[in-house]
Parts: C-alpha cells; sequence; structure tokens
C-alpha cells in the first residue's frame, strides 16, 4: 500500500519529468517542469536525539517526513534551483553510476532538454558547490524552422549525449579527448518511421528524395569524407507535414510536388543556402551544381505573395543562412529545408494518390483516390503558372500511377478499375499542349484480372510495362507517333511480351533507361512479399515469345524488403553516385522503397546481367 507522505511544492507549471540518484549517503531528486526551471531536492537521514539548536543563522526549509512503522525520519531541503533554459524544460536526467573500486560512483551530473532547442550539463561547481550550466556545455539549435527536444540521455559513461527532437529526429553530441568542455555533434541513424511509398532520383542522379506515411519528405544524398569513403545520410527533411504523403515528382533538380492525403499539392524549392551546403556534403563543384538550376535568388510571383502560409507569418530576418562543411552534417536541420513554394491542385475530389511531370519540366499530372469516374480524372497542371491545363477523364476508379513517355509525347495511366489508358499530347498554340486519350484496355481486351498497381516506359518510347496484383507483367506497344487515329492506334498497341508469372502480386516495376550491352530492356520488378527480380526483356520476332524474357537476379532474403516494395526507380544515368565511376559504362543505380520503412539503393551491374 502506498500512502500519501509528503508534498514538494515549488514547480509554478506542469511536472514534466522526475528521476532518482544516488549519491553516497545522500538521496537526490532532480524535476523539471514548464515553468522553465529545474529544482534539485536533497533527501537525507534525521537524527532524532539531536535537539535543535535556536541560533540566528539562515537555514534552509527542511520537510521532515517518518516511515510508518519504523523510527527513520527523513529532512528533505531544497538544494538548488536551476535557471537556464528559456521554454519548458521536458527532460531531466543523472549521469548513470559506474563502477569503481567495486563499487558504485554516481556522478553528480544532470542532463536537461527543452522545447528552448537546447540541451544542458550541468554539475556542482568543484569549489563551492553551488550547481552551475557548466561552461559551453550547451549544445542544440540556434534559430531556424524547428522546435525543440523532447528527451535526452547520457551514454553510460558520460562521454556521449542524444537527444530526440519535434522535427523527427535523433541528435548525438561527443566530448571531445583533450578540451572535456568542448562537444561535437556526431553523424547518428535516421530515415522513415513508417511505409515508404514513394521514392525519385534526382534529374542528375546526384541523390533520391523520398516520402512516406511517417508524413515526411526525405532526402538522401553521399557523403564524402575521403576519397574512397563514401555513405549515405539522410542530409534533409524539406516536408514535415500534418498527413501522410503518398507521392512526389521532381520538376528539375532543385525542385519538387509532392502529394498527401489532402486535395492539393505542394511544391517545394531548393533555397541557394541549400545548394552551397550540399556541394559541400557531397563534394560537387558549386559551378556544376548552379549550372542546371535558375537562381535560387529569385523574388516570388506577385500572385505568390498573397500565398498563406505559416511560414509567411515570419519575415527572413528570422533565418540566417549558415555555410557547412562536412563535418558538420547532422547541424543541417534547419539550413537543409526546402522551401514550401506554394501549393497548387484545388480541382480534385479526395486525397491525392499519384503525381508525374514530364521529362520537359512543363506539365504535371495527378489523380486522387475514387470510387466514381467523376472523381478519377487525371488534372494537368502547368508549372509556369501552376493553373490547370486539362481533365482527362476515362477510369472508373483510383488511378494507381502516371508516367509521361521519355520523349514527352504519351501519358500513361493504370488503376484500380484494372485498365491503362494511353493519352498522346496534341499539340496547340492557343492553349498550350492538349492531350486526347489514343488507345486503352477494357472489360472486353483486358489482360489484367486484378488492379494495377504500376507502369513505367522503355527509354524509347516505344514500349510502356504494367504490373499488377494479379502477378502478371505485360509489356505493350508499340507506340507509334505515325499513327493518327485512335482507332488504328488502339489496333497498333497490344501486348508485346508473353505475360509474365512473377509469383506475388507485382506492386511496382521500372525499366532503366540504359540498356544491357546486346540491346536488351532492363527490368525491376518489386512484388508484395517484398522480393525485387531483375530481368531482361528484347523482341525477337513479330510474335510475343517467352524466350524473350531473361530472369537474371532474384534479390536474396537480405537485400530485399521485408513487406512490399512500393515504388522502384531507376538512376538514368550510368556510374554510382558520389563515387569516381561516373563515366564507367558497368554500374548501374536502382532506388526501392517498401512498406518496411526502408530505403534501398542497389548496385548492378549491367555487364553481368
Amino acid at each position: 500500500q502506498f500512502q500519501k507522505t509528503l508534498i514538494l511544492p515549488g514547480h509554478e507549471d506542469w511536472i514534466r519529468g522526475i528521476e532518482w540518484a544516488v549519491c553516497g549517503e545522500d538521496l537526490f531528486l532532480a524535476s523539471c517542469a514548464q515553468d522553465c526551471l529545474i529544482r534539485i531536492w536533497k533527501v537525507c537521514t534525521k537524527s532524532k536525539q539531536l535537539p535543535e539548536t535556536e541560533d540566528d543563522s539562515i537555514r534552509l526549509k527542511e520537510n521532515v517526513f517518518t516511515v510508518k512503522d519504523t523510527d527513520m525520519t527523513y529532512a528533505v531541503t531544497l538544494e538548488s534551483v536551476l535557471a537556464g533554459h528559456e521554454n519548458w524544460v521536458y527532460a531531466v536526467h543523472w549521469q548513470p553510476p559506474f563502477s569503481k573500486d567495486g563499487s558504485m560512483q554516481q556522478p553528480t551530473r544532470i542532463l536537461s532538454a527543452s522545447m528552448d532547442k537546447t540541451v544542458i550539463i550541468w554539475e556542482p561547481d568543484k569549489e563551492s558547490g553551488v550547481w552551475l550550466e557548466q561552461a559551453s556545455v550547451r549544445v542544440g539549435e540556434v534559430g531556424g524552422n524547428t522546435l525543440g527536444f523532447f528527451d535526452c540521455q547520457f551514454s553510460p559513461d558520460g562521454s556521449m549525449i542524444i537527444a530526440h527532437a519535434f522535427h523527427g529526429a535523433l541528435h548525438l553530441w561527443k566530448q571531445a579527448t583533450v578540451n572535456k568542455k568542448e562537444w561535437t555533434p556526431e553523424v547518428v541513424i535516421s530515415g522513415h518511421f513508417n511505409s515508404v511509398e514513394d521514392v525519385k532520383w534526382d534529374p542528375e542522379g546526384e541523390f533520391i528524395i523520398s516520402v512516406g506515411s511517417d508524413q515526411t519528405t526525405r532526402l538522401f544524398a553521399p557523403w564524402k569524407r575521403k576519397e574512397t569513403e563514401v555513405t549515405w545520410h539522410e542530409i534533409a527533411r524539406p516536408q514535415v507535414h500534418g498527413y501522410d504523403v503518398r507521392c512526389l515528382a521532381m520538376v528539375g533538380r532543385f525542385q519538387f510536388v509532392s502529394g498527401a492525403d489532402e486535395k492539393v499539392l505542394r511544391v517545394f524549392r531548393a533555397p541557394k543556402n541549400f545548394i552551397e551546403n550540399f556541394s559541400n556534403i557531397t563534394g560537387i563543384p558549386m559551378e556544376q551544381l548552379c549550372s542546371h538550376v535558375r537562381d535560387m535568388a529569385v523574388q516570388p510571383a506577385e500572385d505568390e505573395e498573397t500565398f498563406n502560409t505559416i511560414s509567411n507569418q515570419y519575415p527572413e530576418v528570422y533565418f540566417q543562412p549558415l555555410i557547412l562543411t562536412a563535418e558538420l552534417v547532422q547541424r543541417l536541420i534547419k539550413n537543409v529545408f526546402l522551401k514550401e513554394a506554394r501549393s497548387f491542385g484545388y480541382g480534385h475530389g479526395y486525397e491525392i494518390f499519384c503525381v508525374a511531370c514530364n521529362n520537359s519540366n512543363t506539365v504535371i499530372a495527378s489523380a486522387c483516390k475514387a470510387s466514381k469516374k467523376e472523381h478519377a480524372a487525371i488534372i494537368l497542371w502547368s508549372t509556369t503558372t501552376w493553373k490547370k491545363l486539362q481533365s482527362l477523364s476515362f477510369h472508373n476508379l483510383t488511378v494507381t500511377q502516371l508516367a509521361f513517355s521519355p520523349n514527352d509525347k504519351f501519358l500513361l495511366a493504370v488503376s484500380r478499375d484494372r485498365n491503362w489508358s494511353l493519352w498522346r499530347k496534341q499539340d496547340s498554340a492557343e492553349s498550350g499542349p492538349v492531350f486526347i486519350c489514343c488507345a486503352y484496355t477494357d472489360k472486353n481486351t483486358a489482360v489484367h484480372s486484378r488492379i494495377i498497381w504500376s507502369c513505367d516506359w522503355t527509354p524509347d518510347s516505344k514500349y510502356f510495362i504494367t504490373g499488377s496484383r494479379d502477378k502478371k507483367v505485360i509489356i505493350w506497344g508499340q507506340c507509334d507517333l505515325s499513327v493518327t487515329t485512335e482507332r488504328n492506334m488502339l489496333d497498333s498497341v497490344k501486348p508485346c511480351s508473353t505475360v509474365l508469372d512473377a509469383g506475388d502480386s507485382v506492386t511496382a516495376v521500372s525499366v532503366s533507361r540504359v540498356l544491357t550491352p546486346d540491346g536488351r530492356y532492363i527490368v525491376a520488378v518489386g512484388l508484395e512479399n517484398g522480393k525485387i527480380i531483375l530481368y531482361t526483356w528484347k523482341q525477337s520476332g513479330q510474335e510475343p515469345a517467352l524466350a524473350d524474357w531473361t530472369m537474371c537476379v532474384e534479390m536474396s532474403n537480405s537485400q530485399s524488403h521485408a513487406l512490399a516494395v512500393k515504388r522502384l526507380c531507376w538512376r538514368h544515368h550510368v556510374g554510382r553516385a558520389g563515387h569516381n565511376d561516373q563515366n564507367s559504362s558497368e554500374w548501374l543505380q536502382l532506388a526501392s522503397c517498401g512498406a518496411d520503412h526502408c530505403v534501398k539503393i542497389f548496385n548492378v551491374n549491367r555487364f553481368a546481367l
């Protein structure tokens, strides 16, 4: 039975953390609260035999209590009040005790984490015994658009401290071996903590961006520390959303559009500061990066001035650009946020499900969840004005993926209604590009018997591939630009391959932009069980033949995803990102993401295929 013994008043707001420590014969209690203060209480035994001496000396107030059924009396005094944080203090922890000369020693050091974006180490002064904030041992973030820390911990030996923050990151600092008051940031694990829904390479193949059901968009890039040492890290979290993020499309190199469980699309653009930091980390010269992008300091258009977001309520003076070196990769959180340029897409009735951008970065296509034909329309948007260009209505249920052909002449859509539709671009001088439906499958001509999850194009824009829950992978073609009528196009686009049975539900397909040395298309197939299989295909005659397919590699269990593969994406260039083999014709890279929270990058030797 627990019995109420004593109340310790002092804090003036919610108490957020509390922790005991045994120091010799005394017991210490540390508490922190939303009043921005930390209080340390000392509990010691009080002898009943000693009479109270009456004098005029100033003494700390004692709260005395006796343990029932014993003669033990204890006195509780306020040892110290630590005032150093400027916002709610969420956590307070003692450094763990360690073994010395056969007994456990408790260091008198406290670690606290606060919403003011700092973590502080406190310890008593060796001469006076007064608790002080250790000089220079205040770590954390300065400025930026992030909130503070929720919790913190010492490592067992006290040489490292770790904290986790509002924006979803772990932060690690390590004590210098020479100057004990110097703490440096270290690299920590990171990544999605829920299903990763989509992944894309940047057009130049230097980094990847992924989105997931953990409501974040993350940018991963190779960190080149030495000439031969290249490791991949999350270097930016461009979007921390309030909705699960479903899809994204790259619009050029340093701009992307994302779609989430909301009815609008959002555009993010890299500021110049991001590109500078990206150059420092990856080792890519600034001149090479900037040759592919327009001036990032361009002022927004007049119609963007009224774009109403929370971030626009704070002037730019609150953000101070910081030039970072590779050794400060963990300090990037606030300096590598890509700026949300605007939102658009007001026209969808339900949550956005898929989005795609053409290769000339002029048109965005998007679709939302739908159970009726009126909601299943594909909407085209201009990347110049971000206004609606056209609505393409054909499917009866959700369009699951969209893909523009590499030559930008066609738009392919696959759907839950088990059909695909092919739209051909018609240039119009007055209203810009207009797409018309030139081929499709219906209930009479459909080959797939279940939902079609994924699609992609061959690099020559002649064929496209579809993958379905019915375990089938089919290549269709040829898409001939000389065919002008819808009827002729319907007749010309038919299965060019035999039906490939992948062995399990197909959830992702992707065709490499680079062929094998003997001119075969390289096809990656992702399955619901997490497996990834690489095939090559080449049409050998007029009629489809099973021999046209060759299975090259089936990823091992350790290489595969533990749950369904959500998306596959080939790097468009030969060579490996971050390495000096960029001009090598040997290596290809394949990025994949899955429901197991993982993003994976595979090096594929195309000569070995």
